[in-house]
């Protein structure tokens, strides 16, 4: 059996590039390629002797570190499968999570470890790298790479709808070696090449775009433990390549220091993960001469469309589809997409997985877009309401089922609106279970106490009270209209 996991496709770059930087943090302090090879070889031999067999899963809440990184090489290379999972989740989160995924290894943070769900076996990673399974790897014997094929799961990747609860989206081999070679190819990425990445490595971007592109060509990592603008605004200089959240760009932006001067060596600026205003892309480019590329992606597919390295890059558009992905705009104008990049389904879901494709192999998005005749994407909206703050997901059902159930509630809508600094701020409306929206029975202090058992970036930054929420004809909730009703009283909130 031919091995087609990602690890044997990154591991000739690991082994030329052995004695040279990989990961560097601010302080300037590198681990090589070799060095983190090494660990991953020794990290997957602790797991196996944890009881992990290929194919069992390996959950991870921890933050991020080279170790982190390693980790997930580990995974990779022993032929287990990797579950990152936000560090902002709840034990409550947590324990659905666990349940649903049954890993053999859950890693985590040793200050959460003794809240951590029954069932698997605990090992613990911190944030400096340490833990029980940091000191496992350090007394085991390297595991050899298990052979993968291309079908073979590598990651789930629990993602947001707007009903129901979070599902785990099956990324295989074979999903992230044709995702790393083609924006390998499309961004020009090579071994002199360093990249900025002040993104979390529990989500898509991060880890699969930034990283995995990264690997393949040997190129260095400035890595940085999470988006502080000002260290941001310092390492410029050393960077040839940034990627980030539109958010990271508005930071920079807000700042009036920034200049063009601390990006006079950078040949690529990267913005994915929620839409970049034509704005930001606009004020951008007059403070700094550079275009930022956006592109689009899900955690289903992947990098699905990439504005050109060379050619013109567009204010509002996503551009062309990456190599050997094909778009069509299906029913109703929702992108429709399919290729190599495509998952092979919902973890232990068959219902959602069939609803989700159509005929052909073709996987619904659930983005409404138009392709030019040149074959340019342009997205315009989202069939699913989904709300994304700073880059992350945030499906409405989930806070609308905790508000719900509070007594005092007759029913609530969860929307969300637009935000200067994270793309959009999650706001709830509240239809009182008694009396009237002009007395409301619970303070902000209370709703925001209910909704505690959420990751931050889920709760509400605002609630509102009303009457009734608008519906159609047949009773839907109308969040577009109830979005634009409240938009008065949003922005008067906003500007006190």
């Amino acid at each position: 059996m031919t091995d087609d996991g990602l690890y044997a496709r990154v591991a000739p770059r690991f082994a030329e590039a052995r004695d040279k930087p990989f990961l560097t943090a601010p302080d300037g302090r590198s681990r090589t390629y070799g060095e983190i090879a090494g660990i991953a070889l020794k990290m997957a031999g602790a797991l196996a002797a944890a009881g992990a067999q290929p194919g069992d899963r390996i959950a991870a809440q921890v933050e991020k570190s080279a170790e982190n990184v390693a980790l997930y090489l580990a995974s990779l290379l022993g032929g287990f499968v990797y579950l990152p999972l936000n560090t902002a989740y709840t034990d409550d989160e947590l324990s659905y999570f666990i349940a649903d995924a049954e890993p053999s290894v859950f890693v985590t943070d040793p200050a959460r470890a003794d809240a951590a769900p029954k069932g698997p076996r605990i090992m613990t990673l911190d944030a400096a790298g340490r833990g029980a399974l940091a000191a496992a790897a350090s007394n085991s014997a390297p595991l050899a790479s298990v052979v993968r094929g291309r079908d073979d799961l590598a990651v789930i990747l629990y993602t947001s709808g707007t009903t129901g609860r979070p599902k785990g989206a099956m990324i295989t081999h074979g999903n992230l070696t044709s995702n790393a070679e083609a924006l390998n190819s499309i961004w020009g990425f090579g071994g002199s090449d360093r990249l900025l990445h002040a993104l979390p490595i529990f989500h898509i971007h991060g880890l699969f775009v930034a990283l995995n592109t990264a690997m393949l060509s040997g190129a260095e990592v400035l890595f940085l433990p999470k988006f502080d603008a000002g260290e941001v605004r310092r390492l410029l200089p050393r960077a040839r390549v940034m990627m980030g959240v539109p958010t990271f760009y508005t930071r920079l932006l807000a700042d009036p220091e920034f200049s063009a001067a601390e990006c006079r060596n950078i040949r690529l600026f990267i913005s994915g993960s929620a839409p970049l205003t034509p704005e930001t892309f606009r004020a951008f480019e007059a403070r700094t001469g550079h275009r930022i590329l956006e592109r689009y992606g899900m955690s289903e597919a992947g990098m699905i469309a990439s504005n050109p390295l060379n050619g013109e890059r567009i204010a509002g558009t996503v551009g062309y589809p990456v190599p050997g992905v094909a778009l069509r705009i299906g029913e109703g104008g929702v992108v429709e997409v399919k290729g190599p990049n495509i998952f092979k389904g919902y973890w232990r879901n068959p219902e959602k997985t069939a609803e989700e494709f159509r005929e052909g192999g073709w996987f619904s998005t659930g983005d409404i877009g138009a392709l030019s005749v040149d074959g340019r994407l342009t997205l315009s909206g989202r069939a699913k309401d989904l709300i994304i703050v700073g880059g992350y997901n945030v499906y409405p059902k989930e806070v609308e089922e905790i508000l719900d159930s509070l007594p005092e509630i007759a029913e609530s809508a969860v929307i969300g609106v637009p935000h200067p600094d994270m793309g959009e701020g999650v706001v709830a409306a509240l239809v009182p279970a008694r009396g009237s929206a002009a007395a409301p029975p619970l303070s902000d202090a209370q709703l925001k106490d209910a909704v505690s058992v959420l990751a931050r970036f889920k709760q509400p930054r605002t609630f509102f009270w009303i009457d009734a929420l608008p519906r159609n004809a047949m009773g839907k909730v109308q969040k577009a209209a109830l979005r634009e009703g409240l938009k008065p009283r949003f922005n008067a909130r906003s500007s006190e």
